[in-house]
């Protein structure tokens, strides 16, 4: 064995002359090779396809994972472990990226042969000819389904933590502005007649301080959770709440929406909560006197973005603290996703695209 190791290494460097040094050096490269794909086959999903996405090869992991035999996917697609939970445009940006020669990098739903699901995280790399054209595209996926199921878990439960938060703001509103807040104004009232048969300084500082009392307990009640919401829906909320953003704060809102019906009440209180959240950074961190705010749906999805023209922030550097957070979660609890784009002296704009289940759309 030592012999051959060394036999081995004489050829490689080229000590044994030029032909065998190289003849052993192809060898010894060859073997790495295999080597690698050894390594390859044991850790991971491997799939090679052509230009057009038609399968020419996959390891065995690729059959162990997904169920397949290798004679029932070669010549075929990666439509036959297509899952369907992915929308149009996810699989259009990413053939638009590999097309392009770019490097894809992604999470994936697929379905196994039986059924079930599988999730993978997934790298695809075009092979390029001397044009620069792909002529085909090696996949090289690991299965990520039990990391993907506790995320899934996890906000499955800052979901409910949400939708439980809002039930008891909703309730504290009610309780607000149908109890104490009467209470105050039937007090209100007494002292109007009181002041009506008496004349005295100090009931005029009590109705000033009981009306000052209406007030705070109706915007407290308002910020917990405006009855609007609920009883009229997203856009009259909306409006309501705007005014009186662009009276306290002195900052002008454009408000442009063609949406005038219903969504389902989750939905809406995640559109509401985001553009509130939203405003309220502009508010405190953007040094501005106005700013845009545009909704815009139809039957698959709903489409938010507030923008405004401020200092804006670098993003690898500072986060705006919980708002931030707030605005990304309750995009995630419809199954949304929010985007950020700012910069230093750029302004920022923040956009959200919901999707709307066909079960609970109840747009008119």
């Amino acid at each position: 064995m030592k012999e051959k190791t060394e036999s081995r290494r004489l050829k490689t460097d080229g000590w044994n002359g030029p032909e065998e040094g190289q003849a052993g050096f192809q060898a010894e490269r060859d073997r790495e090779l295999a080597d690698i794909k050894y390594a390859l086959d044991e850790s991971s999903i491997v799939a090679l396809t052509d230009k057009n996405g038609v399968i020419n090869y996959v390891n065995d992991k690729f059959c162990e994972i997904s169920g397949y035999k290798r004679e029932e996917v070669m010549g075929k697609t990666h439509r036959i472990i297509n899952s369907y939970h992915h929308p149009k445009d996810f699989f259009h940006n990413l053939w638009e990226t590999i097309r392009q020669g770019n490097v894809w990098k992604g999470e994936i739903k697929n379905r196994k042969k039986d059924g079930s699901y599988y999730w993978v995280d997934t790298t695809i790399v075009p092979f390029l000819d001397k044009n620069g054209t792909p002529y085909q595209y090696l996949s090289i996926r690991s299965e990520i389904t039990e990391r993907k199921l506790v995320q899934e878990e996890l906000q499955a439960m800052m979901t409910k933590l949400i939708h439980v938060q809002e039930e008891e703001r909703k309730k504290v509103s009610r309780e607000l502005h149908d109890g104490i807040g009467q209470n105050l104004y039937s007090l209100l009232i007494t002292i109007n007649r009181l002041h009506t048969e008496l004349e005295h300084p100090l009931i005029h500082l009590l109705q000033k301080d009981v009306t000052n009392m209406i007030e705070d307990i109706r915007g407290i009640s308002w910020d917990l959770r405006p009855s609007l919401l609920d009883d009229l829906g997203l856009i009259p909320a909306l409006r309501s709440f705007i005014n009186r953003y662009s009276q306290h704060y002195g900052i002008k809102v454009d408000f442009q929406t063609e949406v005038t019906g219903r969504y389902d009440v989750q939905i809406e209180t995640a559109v509401y909560r985001i553009i509130q959240e939203a405003l309220t950074n502009v508010r405190k961190y953007a040094e501005v006197n106005d700013v845009s705010v545009s909704i815009h749906g139809d039957e698959d999805r709903i489409k938010l973005e507030v923008l405004d023209k401020g200092v804006g922030y670098d993003p690898l550097k500072e986060r705006l603290g919980v708002g931030l957070f707030s605005m990304e979660e309750r995009a995630k609890s419809v199954h949304g996703k929010l985007h950020i784009d700012t910069g230093p002296g750029k302004g920022t704009l923040v956009k959200a695209t919901i999707p709307i289940p066909l079960e609970s759309n109840n747009i008119e």
